[in-house]
């Protein structure tokens, strides 16, 4: 038996989700104005951007396009952990709700990415949620690890067991 594309969507999201979450958790408060480089972005900078991705992912899937001349402002960061991971769930529970309650020929449905009304990529909106949703996700939550790491914080496991919390 083969789950549908929306089904394996919400599968592969619940389970970065878990992940992104367990990660935010172990953000410090004391830190956040920390940067491991000065041309990067601070930790709080960093968790914030990543607790507003999901935040993407809805918009993705109720929205066939965006064009990059409506992005707003750079949302402001947060200044807590709390704040970072209450932002978090809530784009989470926006995110898994639309999913929830896509189908699988809405997610087959075209998604284009403009800019100033000219079409950069026009892909299948489940392409779409993962490449610029879950894999960007990733991404930045690999270079929050990294951050972590310098800053002497344990790791949680993501795809298995970490250096920190030893084998499972």
């Amino acid at each position: 038996m083969s789950l549908g594309t929306q089904a394996q969507l919400l599968s592969e999201f619940d389970r970065e989700m878990g992940a992104t979450a367990r990660i935010l958790a172990r953000v410090p408060d004391a830190h956040l104005a920390w940067r491991p480089h000065e041309r990067s972005m601070t930790l709080a900078r960093l968790a914030t951007h990543i607790a507003s991705i999901p935040s993407w992912l809805a918009a993705m899937i109720r929205e066939p396009a965006f064009d990059l001349a409506d992005l707003p402002p750079r949302e402001a960061e947060e200044s807590s952990r709390t704040a970072i991971v209450a932002r978090f769930e809530a784009a989470v529970a926006d995110a898994r709700r639309a999913l929830r309650d896509s189908t699988d020929a809405r997610l087959l449905d075209a998604w284009t990415l403009r800019k100033d009304g000219q079409d950069i990529v026009s892909v299948p909106r489940v392409v779409a949620l993962r490449t610029e949703g879950l894999y960007h996700l990733s991404h930045h939550r690999g270079q929050l690890t990294v951050y972590l790491r310098l800053l002497h914080v344990p790791l949680p496991p993501i795809y298995g067991p970490t250096a920190d919390e030893g084998r499972l």
